[in-house]
């Protein structure tokens, strides 16, 4: 039975949950109702949308919300809080060791054909050393709870994780409509994820840039599904936000194009994937590219946060791999678990996977979003058997996991509150010095005994409370 974050095993409510049981109680479940359409209309009001496409229909859609904040006790926090970090710091370390040395290799500890033969890996940023030797600089680490007291990383995101907008913006939502809530309750802020964002970024500008570096957001445009997350972050940081078009290169230093004229760029925090950055040296057919970048931040003129290839490191594959390069590279116990993962590309686990792939969930190693997912529990004979043929067609493309009690977390549903499976990505932030704010994005299923949370699914989101001791 999943653990239930807002009660403890007698069934009493957790001492960090005491405001708001108070608060559900006074307002009551109608009067919640009621804020919840007020907040859904500010939503939809200020434009915090996010696009699927290929389903028909207007692909813009609001994200669903849920009034109830999901909590975590200051000690809860200032363990997660150290996992973060010691996670954030080895993934920057193998990143930097397998484009070098590739000691981690030599050891026998990851597999050289897990590295050099996946796609992410960008053989163009061999020997290349990014400023400060950081290639991840916005690491997003999906945790889920397990117990009362067991957090587990289900998957690194070392690219371009998204979701913060709806961090920043359920926090704000909450604390305009509710507060007395926060009044009578000790809620850690957030609102400095923003600068501490434009900090980092400045912090990893080359050399010659200045005491006061130049940072733009590099979008891809309007039709790109976390658009209004790009425009939110750099209306926030207080920085343009270009798109291709916007930039272009000359004598190895990137340029902007402004109604004063030229501008040099020195950061560009890229939302754009790496195949697609620069159509000289990725995809030639890239027109999202900008001719140039990719040499010009060889050359030491600009920055690319984050650097391409570091999505060898948040390939799911890899994945298995994070405790030992913890205590490869820093001499030290890895304090956030992995959750037991399979992978099929070994004969003795694949046919483990196979024989139970009912009772397990498999998915794609370069997968996300939650699509090139098997929940095994809930899938059909026919999809567990399509399945189980893609997976014998190319094994090395899976791995799977155990079906996890993940804890739930209170909700506003339709016979007032009720529990749903959630999870928790934090964003640590790695610089000259590594930055996290208290808090995070929650997800949340909201289908009764759906362990999908993904907003591009049927998931929502909600508040992310870490209460001040």
């Amino acid at each position: 039975m999943s653990f239930f974050e807002m009660t403890d095993a007698a069934g009493h409510v957790r001492p960090c949950y005491a405001g708001v049981q108070q608060w559900v109680e006074t307002v009551g479940v109608e009067g919640l109702r009621a804020r919840l359409k007020e907040a859904e209309t500010i939503f939809r009001r200020i434009g915090i949308t996010f696009a699927v496409y290929g389903e028909g229909g207007d692909p813009e859609r609001l994200i669903p919300f849920d009034l109830l904040p999901r909590i975590f006790s200051g000690a809860e926090w200032r363990l997660l809080d150290r996992g973060i970090r010691q996670r954030a710091q080895a993934l920057n370390a193998f990143l930097y060791d397998v484009y070098h040395r590739g000691e981690i290799i030599k050891a026998g500890i990851v597999p050289a054909d897990l590295v050099y033969r996946n796609r992410a890996f960008e053989p163009e940023m061999i020997g290349f050393e990014p400023p400060g030797r950081v290639y991840s600089h916005i690491v997003g680490i999906d945790i889920v709870r397990t117990d009362e007291g067991r957090f587990q990383v289900l998957e690194d995101n070392c690219r371009t994780p998204s979701g913060v907008s709806y961090m920043l913006e359920n926090r704000e939502i909450m604390q305009r409509m509710f507060p007395e809530l926060f009044g009578s309750t000790r809620v850690a802020p957030v609102d400095s994820y923003p600068g501490d964002l434009l900090s980092t970024l400045k912090e990893v500008a080359p050399a010659g840039a200045g005491s006061d570096p130049t940072v733009v957001v590099l979008t891809p445009g309007a039709f790109n599904s976390a658009y209004y997350e790009h425009s939110f972050l750099a209306d926030l940081m207080g920085v343009e936000l270009v798109e291709p078009m916007d930039l272009y290169v000359d004598d190895n230093r990137v340029w902007m194009k402004t109604t004063r004229g030229p501008r040099r760029v020195d950061v560009i925090y890229r939302r754009i994937d790496d195949e697609y950055i620069d159509p000289l040296t990725f995809r030639p057919d890239s027109l999202l590219g900008v001719p140039g970048l990719f040499g010009a931040y060889r050359a030491g003129g600009v920055t690319l946060c984050s650097a391409p290839g570091a999505g060898i490191a948040d390939d799911k594959a890899i994945y298995l791999f994070v405790p030992e390069m913890i205590r490869f590279y820093l001499s030290e116990t890895p304090i956030l678990d992995n959750v037991p993962t399979w992978r099929c590309a070994l004969p003795d686990e694949r046919a483990h996977v196979l024989d139970h792939l009912h009772e397990l969930v498999a998915k794609e190693v370069h997968g996300s979003g939650g699509y090139g997912m098997l929940i095994g529990p809930q899938a059909t004979r026919a999809e567990i058997a399509a399945y189980a043929e893609r997976i014998r067609a190319n094994p090395a493309d899976f791995i799977a996991q155990p079906t996890l009690a993940l804890s739930t977390a209170p909700i506003l549903g339709e016979a007032g509150v009720a529990p749903r499976h959630v999870d928790f990505r934090p964003y640590c932030l790695v610089g000259k010095q590594m930055r996290l704010i208290p808090g995070g994005l929650t997800r949340v299923a909201l289908t009764e005994g759906s362990l999908v949370v993904n907003s591009s699914q049927g998931g929502g989101v909600k508040d992310t409370w870490v209460l001040d001791d």
